[in-house]
């Protein structure tokens, strides 16, 4: 089965357990819901926030069909579903103190916010069972509704959530785990990512300033909070604008209806006499049914304007006890003071508002006439405009609360979408590209960041699939041309030190007993140097391409006797001062030779260091070298090593003027040296590593 339409025949399982549950909970009359018994079992088998989420909001809106607050609920049940997945994806249903501590906390803090949610909109008047024991139990204990309300929405809530996180258990473990995982990472737009390569990720964007999906999300919450206020405050404002038109007119027909009533000839006699007269109660109860048929008008009443003020005919105050009596003088209110003019000149004013002890009022005033055309009295109706906002703030929170279950919706909607389709993908494609960019010259790292992008199977179907598809052809490309350059570099390498083995031969061939110092020098330079590396000596100096160009350049070191003459060079006898002179040119000769190759050659650093061995290779520690009377560090490190290894292989091998010095005298001369004549780490090593140095003499010597 596709994994899309598994995780939706999941949600449509989830929301006939809540309507299901519901439907009978309330036709057998129990204060039992269950309404989000679906919702925490797809929470707990999907671990997705929206699937969940999605459960929580259509169930609230299907169960409000037979049960009307359901719907006000919906944004509870889907921070229920935020909740249990956040469970889900940091901790495990089968450690039993956690999953306690998890129900307790998820029943203490759904039951306190649908007490609030219920008390809120029905206030404490409502009928339901819950609502009843809650009063029987404040009556018992002597405190407060609201408290003893949450108390038994606890214990309700309790048995409600308990029995769905036990009945969610269950059905995660009837269902196979291959399922449950399927439903998991089929959400995925990639190859699903564990939580190691998530925390990688993590730790990849630390330096990031702004994360793409934390902004995509606030863009959205952003846009659509400030869409929901202004659409808001301008259906709030037409609606009660509305509101307050419609009751304008009602009070309108409502004080003109009862200026028919009044006799204007009675109205001396009616302040006069009130009560007493058979006349006054007759009129004062049609005025009262009038009042009764008009909706919205809270007070109506019949008054005399005079400069002094009002003086009360009628007053329909549903307290008897607070009504003005008949003849009572009561002043004007400041907010009256503007129309005072028109109200002694008998003429129809605007609607008044106004603030007093009795709240905000909108007043309706109508005259009276005699049949001189006499202005008598006033009928007046007050609207109560703190009635109209009560019912407007009641309205407001209503719609908030539904609108919170869809704004979750949505933005858990957006969270994913983003996340799955440009936040991940965009983001493992940045990691492996930036791995890619620093595995620099080494091609099997190369080829295994190739392997890794490749295997993100990135298939968003839009732009960022394409250029998930051009990044891995361009991976790969270069990684080929990385691998064709190495093979070009490693041919080049292999003709230069085939150069380099040619010219020292060629100086070796005129020397008639070196018998392969060149090969053996080499490979005692190669010895040298990775004892020294292996030690930590000279680690700053002792680089992998210091090494490589040391061993690789150790032949050339002698190259400058190709310009001492055949007899100094192959004299079998002690030389002379003179021809030791002509000898010791071979060094700065090599040192000529080498650098004009250098600047014709740009780039070879490593001839630099065969330079340096060919010109330094006879300068001592001491400083009694030559040829320039170098001491200590001084004498290049390349120098230094070959040093060792020269002279080790002049006493150890046959010379024309001289037999064979045995290993043990040779070593002996070394170490007397160590420290005058040579580096004494130097020295050091190369003793450490006798069993190998045995090993090239023995086999240059044999010829194995």
């Amino acid at each position: 089965m596709n994994n899309g339409l598994g995780r939706f025949f999941l949600a449509l399982s989830g929301i006939c357990l809540n309507v299901v549950f519901s439907y009978f909970m309330n036709k057998l009359g129990l204060p039992l819901f269950f309404d989000s018994i679906g919702t925490i079992t797809v929470s707990v088998v999907s671990g997705l926030l929206f699937t969940g989420i999605l459960t929580a909001v259509v169930s609230g809106i299907i169960c409000s069909f037979f049960y009307a607050a359901s719907i006000y609920f919906s944004f509870l049940n889907a921070l229920i579903a935020i909740f249990t997945v956040w469970y889900i994806k940091n901790y495990s249903l089968k450690k039993i103190e956690k999953t306690i501590l998890f129900a307790f906390t998820l029943v203490f803090t759904s039951s306190i916010l649908s007490s609030l949610v219920q008390f809120l909109i029905f206030g404490d008047s409502q009928a339901s069972l819950i609502a009843q024991n809650a009063r029987s139990f404040s009556s018992a204990v002597n405190i407060s509704f609201l408290p003893s309300f949450c108390l038994v929405n606890f214990l309700i809530s309790l048995l409600d959530k308990g029995f769905s996180l036990v009945f969610a258990i269950i059905v995660l473990n009837i269902i196979p785990k291959r399922v449950v995982e399927s439903l998991r990472e089929g959400v995925w737009k990639q190859r699903p990512l564990s939580v190691s390569e998530l925390k990688s990720i993590k730790n990849w964007s630390r330096d990031i300033k702004g994360s793409l999906r934390i902004r995509s999300a606030l863009t959205l919450i952003i846009t659509s909070t400030v869409l929901v206020f202004v659409m808001g405050w301008i259906g709030i404002n037409l609606y009660f604008g509305s509101i307050k038109n419609e009751r304008t007119e009602t009070a309108k027909n409502c004080v003109k209806f009862a200026a028919e009533a009044i006799n204007p000839a009675k109205v001396d006699d009616f302040i006069k006499y009130g009560r007493r007269l058979p006349e006054y109660e007759l009129t004062a109860r049609i005025l009262k049914n009038i009042q009764n048929v008009s909706s919205g008008i809270k007070f109506l009443y019949v008054v005399r304007v005079e400069a002094e003020g009002c003086y009360f005919i009628f007053d329909n105050d549903e307290n008897e006890y607070d009504a003005y009596n008949p003849g009572q003088l009561v002043p004007f209110d400041e907010d009256f003071e503007p129309y005072i003019p028109d109200l002694l000149a008998g003429n129809e004013i605007e609607p008044v508002e106004s603030h007093s002890i009795v709240g905000w009022m909108l007043t309706i005033y109508h005259p009276v006439y005699d049949s001189a055309g006499r202005c008598v009295c006033y009928v007046g109706a007050d609207i109560s405009l703190d009635y109209m906002t009560e019912y407007m703030s009641n309205f407001i929170l209503r719609v908030m609360l539904i609108m919170a279950g869809f704004f979750i919706l949505i933005i858990a909607y957006a969270v994913l979408s983003t996340g799955v389709y440009t936040s991940y993908p965009i983001s493992t494609i940045a990691a492996c590209v930036d791995n890619f960019a620093h595995s620099g010259e080494d091609q099997e790292k190369l080829d295994e960041n190739v392997k890794t992008i490749r295997s993100l199977d990135i298939h968003t179907g839009d732009e960022v699939e394409k250029l998930y598809k051009s990044i891995c052809r361009m991976t790969l490309n270069q990684a080929e041309q990385m691998r064709d350059i190495m093979r070009l570099s490693d041919s080049t390498l292999k003709m230069q030190d085939g150069l380099i083995i040619t010219m020292a031969d060629m100086v070796e061939n005129r020397d008639s007993d070196t018998g392969a110092h060149v090969q053996k020098t080499s490979a005692y330079v190669k010895i040298i140097v990775e004892g020294l590396k292996k030690k930590g000596y000279y680690a700053q100096k002792i680089t992998p391409k210091f090494m490589s160009d040391v061993v690789r350049s150790a032949p050339l070191h002698d190259v400058g006797k190709i310009n001492i003459p055949d007899g100094v060079l192959n004299k079998p006898g002690k030389l002379t001062d003179e021809e030791f002179a002509i000898m010791k040119t071979h060094t700065t000769a090599g040192k000529l030779i080498l650098e004009n190759a250098i600047s014709t050659v740009q780039g070879e650093s490593y001839l630099k260091e065969a330079r340096n061995m060919a010109a330094y290779h006879h300068e001592r520690w001491d400083g009694k070298g030559y040829p320039e009377g170098l001491h200590g560090e001084v004498i290049p490190l390349s120098a230094r090593i070959m040093a060792v290894a020269d002279v080790f292989d002049a006493l150890a091998s046959p010379r024309v003027y001289k037999p064979a010095f045995p290993i043990e005298k040779a070593l002996e001369i070394l170490q007397e040296g160590s420290g005058t004549q040579f580096d004494a780490k130097c020295v050091e090593v190369f003793m450490d590593a006798l069993p190998e140095v045995k090993m090239i003499l023995k086999k240059y010597t044999t010829g194995l």
